[in-house]
């Protein structure tokens, strides 16, 4: 059987997020992620999810001004005390919501700087939210982003993500893995999955071109998902698409998964 989230930044967009995890209940998932909740007190946030009964599996760490534009801090030298309150309120929303894992985005790659500083920076940024979150037992994710629909992301590939986590040295530090992203980039998805399984600590999937649910595009879902099955995998995928309708009309891919075994 494998575990699906809704991610709550793609579907049911037409209600208030709040009311979010409650449509997601109501449509069998059991898990839900979503980008950012640092927009409502924390107390809010966790009561949505219990009353709706589901557990939230993923956010990111404040990635600065992302209606302006900007999607991560984590490489960006002047930006490394914003970064570390970042995470310090990351961390109090994880414990608040019991939610085991959150996201460090990289950033876009900006004008004037090394790239060696920026790598050295984004080495020493994850080094310290691993750190920060290892005392409550978290683990913290790299997701690469490609470059067509992120143009100056500092990490858009697999295999620079992995080298970055490895050099970073921390054995709480995983890849999120985002099929989607990964198609667009380099392709090899069950090369990949197969062998880097164990260093993936969450996996995202939308289907490629156009970025919406599984079936209207290129990636043959049903082999990949019985792959996982296969490699046992037992973590999240998270359903971060764009639906081609109404999110509630999107899910019929889902029903030969999720009562599996």
């Amino acid at each position: 059987m494998l575990n699906f989230s809704a991610n709550l930044s793609f579907l049911f967009l037409e209600r208030p997020f709040l009311e979010r995890f409650e449509a997601a209940a109501a449509c069998g998932f059991r898990g839900v992620e979503f980008h950012f909740p640092y927009a409502f007190p924390v107390d809010e946030v966790v009561d949505a999810a219990r009353r709706a009964g589901v557990e939230v599996v993923l956010f990111n760490v404040p990635a600065g001004d992302w209606a302006g534009g900007e999607r991560g801090l984590g490489c960006l030298p002047e930006r490394r005390t914003e970064f570390r309150g970042g995470v310090g309120l990351a961390a109090t929303y994880a414990a608040a919501l019991a939610c085991p894992r959150v996201n460090v985005l990289a950033g876009l790659r900006p004008s004037g700087v090394a790239d060696a500083v920026l790598r050295a920076t984004l080495i020493d940024n994850l080094r310290y939210a691993a750190d920060r979150l290892s005392e409550s037992g978290r683990t913290v994710l790299l997701e690469p982003l490609n470059t067509r629909d992120t143009p100056g992301f500092f990490v858009s590939r697999s295999h620079d993500g992995l080298a970055l986590l490895a050099e970073a040295g921390r054995p709480n530090l995983r890849l999120q893995y985002d099929v989607y992203h990964a198609q667009v980039m380099e392709g090899d998805l069950a090369r990949t999955l197969g062998e880097h399984l164990a260093q993936i600590g969450h996996i995202q999937l939308a289907d490629n071109p156009g970025r919406h649910q599984p079936g209207t595009g290129e990636i043959r879902f049903p082999f990949l998902f019985g792959h996982l099955e296969a490699l046992g995998y037992a973590g999240w995928i998270g359903c971060e698409y764009v639906p081609t309708g109404r999110s509630e009309d999107s899910f019929a891919w889902r029903e030969d998964w999720v009562d599996r075994g």
